[in-house]
């Protein structure tokens, strides 16, 4: 059976990791996140990958700055590394720890949408197809070659950033079920990207989620509301108060705002 150690820490992470583990492929070991406080009372909360990793009994460990110390006593006889929107980058020598090298697991059409917000940049341009791809991890960012990728096309007025989000971890971790045990039998050979058509994404601060609702196109409104909520979230003033756009809707190139939330108020769906 094939050992694996799996990066990740969030949501995204999580779904991969819990339909690995329903697939009879759980790994040796998880690495995530330190606990962090989370909400407004700051309470101290463990990763979603944590909390499922230890409900199945799978070792974990939370080094706040990963190091070839943290691990190395730990991998030994670990073939593979798995890693899935851990938010770290990698040092050189522990991508090269194990045998077969590290996979990583990034929702885009690689070298499209490279970098820390692929499902978001997607919805912002208003694509229709996007999907997963695995590759080998190299020292720079979703460079590495391809083992394998799957597209999934979508209507952009049915989603939302969550709701992606889970179709292709969903999707990525089908592929992964699917390619791991190729990859480790010598099956599958990995392609080079094109790098004359890639692409690169950026972190995206609550500055970025204002909207002038006078003078922005409506159309650009729209998406920005379904790629950029919950976070950072996209905002506006109305009456003269900082206010979330929540849900909004584009008829015929007429923006609707559904749901608000003023601030220090509670969703407000409006009429």
């Amino acid at each position: 059976m094939m050992r694996y150690a799996f990066f990740g820490s969030p949501e995204f992470a999580a779904i991969i990791l819990e339909r690995l583990i329903k697939a009879g492929m759980p790994p040796a070991l998880v690495i995530c996140n330190p606990d962090r406080p989370v909400g407004r009372k700051k309470v101290i909360t463990s990763p979603p990958t944590k909390i499922l990793a230890e409900k199945n009994k799978i070792l974990v460990i939370q080094p706040e700055r990963l190091s070839l110390s943290d691990i190395e006593h730990l991998t030994s006889n670990i073939e593979l590394f798995v890693v899935a929107a851990y938010s770290k980058i990698l040092p050189k020598e522990i991508i090269d720890l194990p045998r077969l090298g590290t996979i990583g697991v990034h929702p885009s059409l690689l070298p499209k949408y490279r970098g820390a917000t692929p499902i978001q940049s997607a919805l912002l341009a208003g694509e229709e197809k996007t999907g997963v791809t695995l590759f080998l991890i190299d020292e720079k960012v979703d460079h590495g070659p391809i083992l394998a990728q799957r597209a999934l096309e979508f209507s952009i007025s049915n989603f939302q950033f969550p709701k992606l989000l889970e179709k292709l971890a969903k999707l990525s971790a089908d592929l992964l079920i699917e390619t791991l045990p190729k990859f480790v039998k010598g099956e599958i050979s990995s392609q080079p990207q094109n790098e004359s058509e890639a692409t690169y994404t950026k972190k995206f601060t609550v500055e970025d989620g204002f909207v002038n609702l006078d003078k922005d196109d409506p159309a650009m409104v729209e998406r920005m509301v379904r790629a950029l909520n919950p976070e950072p979230g996209v905002w506006t003033i109305m009456d003269g108060a900082r206010t979330k756009l929540l849900e909004t809707e584009l008829t015929d190139g007429k923006l609707k705002i559904k749901v608000i939330q003023k601030s220090g108020k509670k969703p407000q769906r409006l009429k």
